[in-house]
C-alpha cells in the first residue's frame, strides 16, 4: 500500500510505502540485492556533475566525512500467505550506493529535478542515491516509547525528535561491490545475508544508541517502510519491546556507545509522541503512523 500523510494544512510529511500491522518476522522478510537496483544517472550531464562537487564541498568543511556504502532502496515485492493467520511476505529489492553520492542527490539543493515524474515510487527516484534508513519503535516495560533528541554533531535534523535507528551496513556483510552476487549460490547466499542484516543492524542501533543490553530487546518485527516526502528519503521500521522499565533505561543512556549522536533520551507516553511529532523528520513520523497502525490492529484481534 502506498499512503501521502501530512499535518492539516501543512505540507506533506511522509509517504507509507509499506504497511504491516501485524508484524513480520524474519523468515517473513527477505532481500534480493542486485545491480538492477542501483541508481541510474540523469541525463542532465550539469546535474550529474553537481552530485561529486557537492560532496567535495562537504568533504572541504568537514574532513572528517566518510563516503561509505549503503544499501540503495528500490523498492519491493510481497506475497499473501494464509490471511486467518495474517500471514504475509515481503522482498525487499536493494542495490549499493554510498554517502556521497546520498548528499549529491536526495541532499542535493536541486534534488527535486532529480525525480521522475511517476505514481511508482522506485521510478520516481530512479535518478536518487535513496540509502536505506531504519528505525525502531522501542517499547518499554511500562509500555513507554523511546524518543531520543539528536545532538548537533549529526549531519541531518539537528535538535530534531527521533526513535532510535540509523542504516543497515553493507560492510556488516563483507559488501563493497555487486562482485559477490554474479553466480546463483553466491547471490542466494549474499540474499540471506543481507536479510539478517536488516534484523541484526536494527538491534545494533538500538543497543548503540540508548545502552541497553542485547538481551533486554525481543526479536524485531518489521512493521513498513516510510519515506519522508522532503529528499525523497525512505527508512523501514521495526517494533521492539524492551523488558527494562523507563528508569532503568534512562540509566542506561548515560553510558551509550553512541551518546553523541543524540543530547536527551525521552520514553513517552503514545498522547506525547503526537504532540512532539511535528519535530520529527517526516521518515520518523511515518513510522510513528506504521506503529499506531499495528496497536489499532491489535485491538482487533
Amino acid at each position: 500500500m502506498e499512503k501521502e500523510v501530512g499535518e492539516a494544512g501543512s505540507s506533506l510529511a511522509y509517504k507509507l510505502l509499506f504497511s504491516c500491522p501485524f508484524g513480520l518476522s524474519q523468515p517473513q522478510l527477505s532481500v534480493f540485492f542486485g545491480e538492477s537496483y542501483d541508481r541510474i544517472p540523469h541525463s542532465d550531464t550539469n546535474l550529474e556533475n553537481s552530485i561529486s562537487e557537492i560532496w567535495d564541498q562537504r568533504v572541504q568543511k568537514n574532513g572528517s566525512l566518510f563516503n561509505g556504502k549503503k544499501f540503495r532502496y528500490g523498492g519491493y515485492s510481497h506475497k499473501s500467505g494464509d490471511a486467518s493467520k495474517q500471514e504475509s511476505f515481503v522482498c525487499l529489492h536493494l542495490g549499493l550506493t554510498d554517502y556521497g553520492t546520498f548528499v549529491g542527490t536526495n541532499l542535493n539543493p536541486w534534488w527535486e529535478k532529480f525525480l521522475v515524474a511517476s505514481e511508482d515510487d522506485p521510478t520516481q527516484c530512479q535518478h536518487t542515491s535513496s540509502p536505506l534508513g531504519n528505525g525502531a519503535i522501542v517499547e518499554t516495560s511500562d509500555k513507554l516509547i523511546v524518543v531520543l533528541q539528536r545532538s548537533h554533531n549529526v549531519g541531518e535534523f539537528s535538535g530534531h525528535f527521533v526513535f532510535p535507528g540509523g542504516h543497515p551496513e553493507p560492510q556488516e556483510v563483507g559488501i563493497e561491490t555487486h562482485k559477490f552476487s554474479k553466480d546463483s549460490k553466491d547471490s542466494e547466499l549474499v540474499n540471506k545475508k543481507v536479510s539478517q542484516e536488516m534484523f541484526e543492524s536494527i538491534i545494533r542501533e538500538v543497543v548503540e544508541e540508548i545502552g541497553v543490553p542485547t538481551t533486554s530487546l525481543s526479536d524485531p518485527l518489521f512493521i513498513g517502510i516510510s519515506r519522508r516526502v522532503l529528499n525523497v528519503r525512505p527508512a523501514i521500521f521495526f517494533f521492539i519491546k524492551c523488558s527494562l522499565e523507563s528508569k532503568e533505561i534512562h540509566q542506561l543512556y548515560s553510558k551509550a556507545q553512541d551518546g553523541y549522536e543524540s543530547t536527551q533520551l525521552y520514553t513517552v507516553s503514545m498522547i506525547e509522541v503526537e504532540q512532539m511529532k511535528s519535530k520529527m523528520p517526516g521518515c520518523h513520523q511515518g513510522g510513528f503512523a506504521l506503529y499506531k497502525m499495528m496497536v489499532e490492529a491489535s485491538k482487533n484481534i
